[in-house]
């Protein structure tokens, strides 16, 4: 399990409203546990024989993450002419139907209503999101295989 793996679940845990998750997969084990008032991430264990130093040192760093949703927040004035396509569920975002085809839509991409955008996976189950509106991809607000929530901005839509 590398860096980004552990990063990406805490913030998905942090945001679910788990109040606590334990994993192990091999040698490591990891325990989040969260408030959930603030839903912040209130302790956090890694523990994995040889490389337990190299990775509680970044994951420390997590809750920089929080200040990754006030980058958008900054250009929201030039984005209000865009639609927002949101993620109608909790899952995991993914922007090809397969990991050897090509995505979905790209930026600057025409689409038009009913047109696939993504999947979003949850439980097993491919969820194919289409777009609701016709018009052109601004810019897409999602890293591929990341863990979304309920009403999360994945798309921009310049409707024009």
């Amino acid at each position: 399990m590398d860096l980004k793996e552990i990063q990406n679940l805490i913030k998905f845990v942090s945001n679910s409203g788990v109040a606590e998750v334990k994993l192990e997969t091999g040698d490591v084990k990891i325990t989040i546990r969260t408030t959930l008032e603030g839903n912040t991430p209130d302790i956090t264990y890694v523990q994995q024989a040889p490389m337990q130093q190299a990775i509680a040192a970044p994951v420390a760093a997590a809750p920089v993450a929080p200040a990754a949703p006030a980058t958008p927040a900054a250009p929201a004035d030039d984005t209000s002419k865009y639609i927002t396509i949101k993620s109608p569920m909790i899952g995991t975002f993914y922007r090809k139907p397969s990991p050897d085809k090509a995505p979905f839509v790209e930026v600057g991409a025409s689409i038009g209503k009913g047109d696939v955008l993504c999947v979003v996976e949850a439980m097993k189950l491919f969820n194919e999101i289409e777009a609701e509106v016709t018009g052109k991809i601004v810019k897409i607000l999602v890293d591929d295989m990341s863990p979304v929530e309920f009403d999360q901005p994945l798309f921009l839509v310049d409707p024009s």
